[in-house]
């Protein structure tokens, strides 16, 4: 079922409303063709016929909503006042338009259609049974509709806001993650400089250079990830870093002068993009604390791609975990939320002998796409 319900909101709307108006059809052709009593009219043509104009409105129902409520009540109208064929246990057709009506249309039309309506609905029962329970049914449908229409529309307002306030979440990770990693990189190699100066210019002139490099990188990185705010849509979405990335961010860090050794094993593979884009981030965002508190002289990147789960290890033989309680920052915050996000696990702590500290993340790969192809 929940396969199901991410076929639709993919589908295309013209499909999606092609098979409810499929569905309605059988629904209303129903009463045609069960067995019925003697003395009940008997199915024509002509019924058939006025009842299938009176579904075939649904197809441009997203388009004109109203329009299509008004052609529907009209062939119902139709069929009560000229034809005695088998009546409908419910107007199927006109309760789907009224839940569109009140999903799509704004508050001026949709109070016009509801000051129309009652009339209308008592007519057309008038004209049928004039029964006090089939108007108060009648109405009683009515009202419904137009409250799941409505009910629907907050629900989407809301699912709305959540995914707005997500991206904003996402986004405010990405930019911790590039700033932060930038900015300890050109600190480490800014305060290097001058000592490099008077003992290795050579050494000195490279570290100025990957000063430039990486304060290009982050400008780079930082524009294109602001234009993704932009309301116009003017900047392309750049795409998320990926595993492939990793050696050039090895790269930069040991540039630093903090050496990193990486390393994969089991069978390396390309994963689900979300996965590969969390997995650079929280080894970025590893490095970056090492390098920024630790104090190493050497960290180790693993990554341990298993049959059912991606393994991310960062160790550093620096100063070891802060002491004293303290609150963790923000950057092991966000790599906790990562990889909860994907229902995964972080742990964080000594190093392994109880030295240095150790950044450990697992990622499930069950279920993903990757997981299928296996």
């Amino acid at each position: 079922m929940e396969h199901l319900l991410r076929r639709l909101k993919t589908a295309s709307p013209w499909a999606v409303d092609a098979g409810i108006a499929l569905l309605v059809q059988v629904a209303v052709t129903m009463p045609f063709v069960i067995p019925r009593a003697p003395d009940l009219p008997a199915a024509t043509w002509p019924a058939y016929g006025l009842t299938a104009l009176g579904v075939l409105p649904l197809l441009w129902r997203r388009r004109a909503p109203v329009a299509v409520l008004t052609a529907i009540s009209g062939f119902q109208m139709l069929y009560i006042a000229t034809l005695d064929g088998p009546g409908q246990p419910l107007p199927y057709a006109a309760l789907i338009a009224v839940y569109t009506i009140a999903v799509l249309s704004p508050r001026r039309r949709r109070l016009a259609v509801l000051t129309v309506s009652g009339p209308l609905i008592f007519i057309g029962v008038r004209m049928n049974t004039g029964d006090v329970r089939e108007l108060l049914f009648s109405l009683f449908c009515f009202c419904g509709a137009y409250a799941l229409g409505r009910s629907r529309l907050r629900a989407t307002r809301v699912e709305a806001e959540q995914a707005a306030a997500r991206e904003r979440a996402r986004i405010a990770r990405e930019m911790h993650d590039v700033l932060s990693h930038s900015v300890a990189l050109m600190v480490v190699q800014a305060e290097a400089g001058p000592v490099a100066v008077r003992t290795a210019p050579e050494r000195a002139e490279a570290a100025f250079d990957a000063i430039a490099g990486t304060g290009r990188d982050a400008m780079t990185q930082l524009r294109r990830m602001l234009g993704v705010l932009r309301e116009d849509g003017s900047d392309p979405r750049r795409p998320q870093p990926v595993l492939a990335e990793l050696p050039a961010l090895v790269r930069r860090v040991s540039d630093s002068g903090v050496p990193v050794a990486y390393a994969t094993t089991g069978e390396v593979r390309p994963l689900p993009p979300d996965i590969e884009t969390t997995a650079f981030r929280v080894v970025q965002e590893a490095l970056t604390n090492a390098v920024k508190h630790a104090a190493p002289s050497r960290i180790t990147a693993r990554l341990d791609y298993g049959p059912r789960s991606l393994t991310i290890t960062v160790t550093d033989d620096g100063r070891g975990p802060v002491t004293g309680g303290g609150t963790p920052g923000h950057g092991l915050i966000g790599v906790r939320e990562r990889a909860a996000a994907h229902g995964g696990t972080a742990r964080t702590g000594p190093g392994p002998g109880g030295r240095g500290f150790e950044v450990e993340v697992v990622l499930p790969l069950v279920g993903s796409a990757q997981g299928v192809a296996q």
